[in-house]
């Protein structure tokens, strides 16, 4: 029973901080709630086994780029996107216009390229602790940066110079 409530505190801690990186790595709010619900459901099993509970997060988060990977990989890179834009001033439409364009380029990308920019720039890891979220080396994570970042560019020119 303590063991329950244990993981009930943790999970209501940092379900927030786990939703983000979930819906960034899937794009869609239903995709994200469901893989954020598999993993925990999958760590509240292992709960009593999790030695030091201060690195819980970092084991969902594992979890969840595992979780995702394998979606990615069942599902091809069909995407749609249930993002609504609100415009409200003048200037928005088109900002909000670019970010989407943005984002279904980053949808696009091979799932690790993604899982690093949603690691390194989102949740604004270092490289060290991406490439230890992910299993690689930090030059592996250097490696997926720089080429993720390069196929953006070269599929956004018109943003590169804005900012």
């Amino acid at each position: 029973m303590e063991q329950d409530a244990e993981f009930a505190e943790f999970m209501s801690a940092r379900w927030s901080a786990l939703y983000r990186t979930a819906y960034l790595l899937m794009g869609q709010h239903h995709q994200a709630e469901d893989l954020l619900q598999d993993v925990l459901a999958r760590t509240c099993v292992r709960w009593p086994s999790i030695r030091d509970k201060g690195l819980a997060e970092a084991y969902v988060r594992r979890g969840l780029i595992r979780a995702a990977s394998r979606q990615w990989r069942r599902r091809g890179r069909e995407r749609s996107t249930d993002l609504v834009t609100d415009v409200g001033q003048p200037g928005e439409m088109e900002l909000s216009a670019q970010k989407l364009v943005l984002w279904e380029e980053i949808q696009r990308l091979p799932p690790r390229m993604r899982a690093t920019l949603v690691l390194r720039y989102l949740e604004d890891l270092s490289e060290h602790d991406t490439a230890a979220l992910l299993g690689v080396s930090v030059g592996s994570v250097k490696s997926q940066t720089h080429h993720a970042l390069k196929r953006l560019r070269a599929a956004m020119p018109e943003m590169e110079h804005r900012s």
